[in-house]
């Protein structure tokens, strides 16, 4: 039997020391790209929620369709219905004047409307006939307007022009302008058609800015109780700013452009210019909504038709516009907008060929309110500072 004795010089094998769990070596990592690199998750569409949530895409899909199909029908009346809004508001200043003389608002806006209506009446009385005479012939003229522009260009620069082709890319044929002089004369069977369209356009510009002008505050209660009584302080002060400001400036601009085109007629009269009529009308209406180039574009049609027949006529329309230019800057829009607000003109330029190129014609005479309704609730509750001096002396 083997003991420990020290004096014994036989090895006796020892215990083996008890395994340590920090020493134990974890398993090696699986090999890249093996299955069990990591662990799959397997994914299980319930029935009913996919069916559900296709039910609701297709809802929204038709929904979608339905509302672009309404509004391409319904465009033209909401854009007749922007229109009466915008009617309504022009002559907002003198309803609200007559109603705060005594007159209920609903009588008020029955005497504007009516009195408007008849001056309309008075007017297509006693000129409709030579305006509609007159643009026909204006239409008529037009391609030969064209081939005396491009003679003269010819001639002048040496240039070699084709009348043909200019014509042909403008639309300016012999057949093209037949029927639209055949049209604007009368015609037959589709103009009727355009008459009663317009009618239509009239009437309902006409019933609902009555509407629009006559249950105005009805309008506004109504609209301010389906917002917080918080805000409908707030709604009510920018729909009263807004419709002072941008009336106030409309009615203004409709009558510097009344004035306008009654003293342009006058001249265009007196100097025996081709087609006065429908041109003085021209020249008033565009100098006024239009800025900053509205007057040389008012006064440029009618200096072409009258430089082939009468050069000196166009010394004399230059002359004409120039003074009248100052005379309405000096005498007639201080004492007519002195109550309105002021545009800049960049952007009411601006908005005139956005509305033109949303709208056409009319939009080009509707940009200018609108963006005038922004600017008037913008000056209203937008916050301005003060400029530094350091920004006032590096501006000069």
């Amino acid at each position: 039997m083997a003991t420990n004795d020290p004096g014994d010089d036989t090895d006796v094998p020892l215990p083996a020391p008890p395994a340590d769990e920090t020493d134990v070596k974890p398993p090696a990592p699986p090999a890249a790209g093996s299955s069990a690199e990591r662990p799959r998750t397997l994914i299980e569409f319930d029935a009913a929620t996919l069916r559900r949530t296709l039910f609701v895409i297709f809802v929204a899909v038709i929904a979608y369709q339905i509302v672009i199909w309404s509004w391409s029908l319904l465009a033209g009346f909401a854009f007749n219905l922007l229109l009466a809004w915008l009617v309504a508001i022009s002559f907002d200043p003198v309803v609200s004047w007559l109603s705060h003389k005594g007159i209920r608002r609903g009588a008020a806006t029955a005497i504007v409307a009516t009195s408007v209506l008849l001056l309309l009446a008075a007017f297509i009385t006693a000129f409709g006939g030579v305006l509609a005479t007159q643009i026909t012939g204006l239409v008529e003229a037009l391609p030969q307007l064209v081939l005396d522009i491009v003679d003269w260009i010819n001639r002048t620069f040496n240039a070699n022009i084709d009348p043909v082709q200019i014509t042909n890319n403008l639309n300016l044929t012999p057949e093209q302008i037949t029927n639209i002089a055949s049209n604007l004369a009368g015609g037959v069977f589709g103009v009727l058609v355009g008459i009663v369209g317009a009618l239509f356009d009239f009437v309902t510009v006409v019933v609902f800015s009555f509407y629009f002008s006559a249950d105005s505050p009805r309008i506004k209660r109504f609209i301010a109780s389906w917002l917080k009584p918080a805000r409908q302080v707030t709604f009510i002060k920018i729909w009263d700013i807004s419709v002072q400001k941008a009336g106030g400036f409309v009615i203004s601009k409709l009558a510097l452009a009344t004035l306008s085109a009654v003293f342009h007629c006058g001249f265009f009269y007196l100097i025996d210019i081709p087609y006065w009529l429908p041109m003085g009308i021209f020249a008033g209406v565009v100098s006024q909504f239009i800025p900053t180039i509205g007057t040389y574009i008012g006064v440029a049609l009618p200096a072409l038709f009258a430089v082939f027949e009468q050069p000196i006529d166009v010394l004399w329309i230059v002359i004409f516009a120039t003074v009248y230019q100052q005379i309405e800057n000096y005498v007639f829009t201080p004492r007519i907008s002195n109550k309105t607000m002021d545009i800049n003109s960049g952007v009411a330029l601006a908005a005139v060929f956005i509305g033109a190129a949303l709208f056409g014609p009319i939009g080009a005479i509707i940009g200018i309110p609108l963006v005038a309704i922004i600017i008037a609730i913008v000056e209203a509750y937008g916050q301005r500072y003060d400029i530094h001096p350091f920004v006032e002396r590096s501006a000069d």
